[in-house]
C-alpha cells in the first residue's frame, strides 16, 4: 500500500474521509491534513483483505467497490455476514480491544482502500473526539442490523427475507430510473443464499416469482430493476 504523501482541496473529493460520514465533523482543512496519514490499497476480485483471526492494526475504508465478510461455518458452509461498500470500515476491534478478526474480508470486484494506522487512528480519536462517539453509533447500527437479521429468521418466512433483502440493497445500492430502482447487485445469486443461510436455488425460484408478477425485472446477473417498490414491501411483511 503507498502512502498519500501530498493531497491538494482538488483530490479530496476522492478521498475515503470525504466519503465516510465518521468524519462528517473534520473541516477541509483538517481532512487534507489527515489526508496525508492514510494508506492507500487495491484488491483484485476475489482477493482478501484479511482473514478471520488476523490482527488487521488499522482502520480500513472502502473507497470502491465492494467487500463481502463471512465465516466458516461449522459445517464448511459460507456465512456471509456485512457486506461493505463505499464508505465503509471495518477493522475497529485489533483498534480498539487489541482483538483478532472475527471474520474473513474478501473483494466482491476491484476495490480500493484507504486504511489508517493503529497509530495514526489513535491520534485522531484524541484530536477529535466525536469521531469516536460517530464509530460507537455506526458499531451500534451494525448490531442492531444483525439482530433484526437473525430475529427476522425467526420471524419471516423464506420469501419474505428474500424480499427484504432487496429492499436492503435497493436502499444502499439503488438508483431511480423511469421504471422503477434499478438495483447493482453486491452479490450473486449464491451470495444472497449465503448472506441468508438458504439454498440457491430457493433464491432463484423467489426471484423468478417475482419476476412473474411484475415486481422486479432480471437485468443481468448483478443488476435487478425494482419495478413495484410497494409490492416488493407487501412481499417482505413491511406495511407502507
Amino acid at each position: 500500500m503507498a502512502e498519500c504523501a501530498r493531497c491538494s482541496e482538488g483530490c479530496l473529493h476522492k478521498l475515503c474521509m470525504h466519503k465516510v460520514p465518521i468524519f462528517s465533523s473534520l473541516n477541509q482543512e483538517e481532512l487534507l491534513h489527515f489526508a496525508s496519514l492514510i494508506n492507500h490499497g487495491e484488491y483484485k476480485k476475489g482477493e482478501p483483505l484479511f482473514a478471520e483471526g488476523d490482527s488487521p492494526d488499522a482502520l480500513v475504508i472502502i473507497n470502491e467497490g465492494s467487500v463481502k465478510a463471512f465465516k466458516i461455518t461449522p459445517d464448511g458452509r459460507e456465512q456471509i455476514l456485512y457486506v461493505f461498500s463505499d464508505g465503509d470500515f471495518f477493522g475497529e476491534r485489533d483498534l480498539f480491544g487489541r482483538l483478532a478478526a472475527a471474520y474473513t474480508v474478501e473483494a466482491l470486484e476491484p476495490v480500493k482502500t484507504c486504511s489508517l494506522s493503529k497509530d495514526n487512528f489513535h491520534k485522531l480519536l484524541h484530536a477529535y473526539p466525536d469521531i469516536a462517539v460517530k464509530i460507537i453509533e455506526e458499531l451500534e447500527a451494525r448490531m442492531a442490523r444483525m439482530e433484526g437479521a437473525l430475529q427476522s429468521m425467526g420471524v419471516r418466512n423464506v420469501d419474505s427475507r428474500i424480499s427484504a433483502l432487496l429492499l436492503d440493497f435497493a436502499d444502499k445500492y439503488g438508483a431511480a430510473v423511469p421504471e422503477g430502482i434499478l438495483i447493482r447487485l453486491p452479490l450473486s445469486r449464491e451470495g444472497m443464499a449465503n448472506y441468508l443461510g438458504i439454498a440457491r436455488e430457493t433464491v432463484s425460484r423467489k426471484l423468478g416469482q417475482l419476476e412473474s408478477e411484475g415486481v422486479v425485472r432480471s437485468v443481468s446477473n448483478k443488476s435487478i430493476l425494482v419495478l413495484d417498490h410497494d409490492a416488493l414491501e407487501l412481499s417482505a411483511g413491511i406495511s407502507s
